[in-house]
């Protein structure tokens, strides 16, 4: 047999990664777990994602901050949790969307980000995610109106 073939088949491994998951990915798993496990005894998962907002760096922090308070204004019917240690929103108990900072898995940008569930078609292809760098005026209305699309 070629041993050539054989090495081209293995996922190359990312440096310092024992099962090829970084350490951000493992820690986002575990408060996943976490979350699984507690979900049954929680009633109060918007205590969990404020606490999770208090938690992150600026300005990621007032960033999350602004979008609670959209979703509060924008789309009510939405109940606070976090997912997989992330602020977000779920409908009939789904989660909608979600609030990724830059330093859960150390990118550039924070991303508001929204799951198959949320309505927001349009023809063949549309967006599901967007990079935060700041939340002003504009950011804000077109985030009112991809919660109001969302939810339907």
């Amino acid at each position: 047999m070629d041993d050539r073939k054989t090495a081209a088949r293995k996922p190359a491994r990312r440096s310092g990664d024992r099962d090829g998951f970084t350490a951000e990915e493992r820690a986002a798993m575990k408060e996943r777990a976490r979350e699984l496990k507690e979900a049954s005894s929680k009633a109060d998962g918007e205590a969990e994602l404020l606490a999770k907002i208090g938690d992150m760096r600026e300005p990621d922090r007032t960033m999350a901050e602004r979008l609670h308070a959209l979703v509060k204004a924008h789309a009510p019917t939405l109940s606070a949790r976090t997912w997989y240690g992330m602020p977000a929103y779920a409908k009939d108990g789904a989660v909608l969307c979600y609030f990724q900072s830059a330093a859960k898995f150390k990118t550039r940008y924070a991303t508001l980000g929204f799951s198959d569930k949320a309505k927001l078609d349009a023809g063949g292809m549309w967006p599901n995610a967007f990079a935060l760098k700041e939340m002003g005026p504009a950011e804000e209305a077109r985030i009112a109106a991809l919660l109001k699309q969302a939810v339907g």
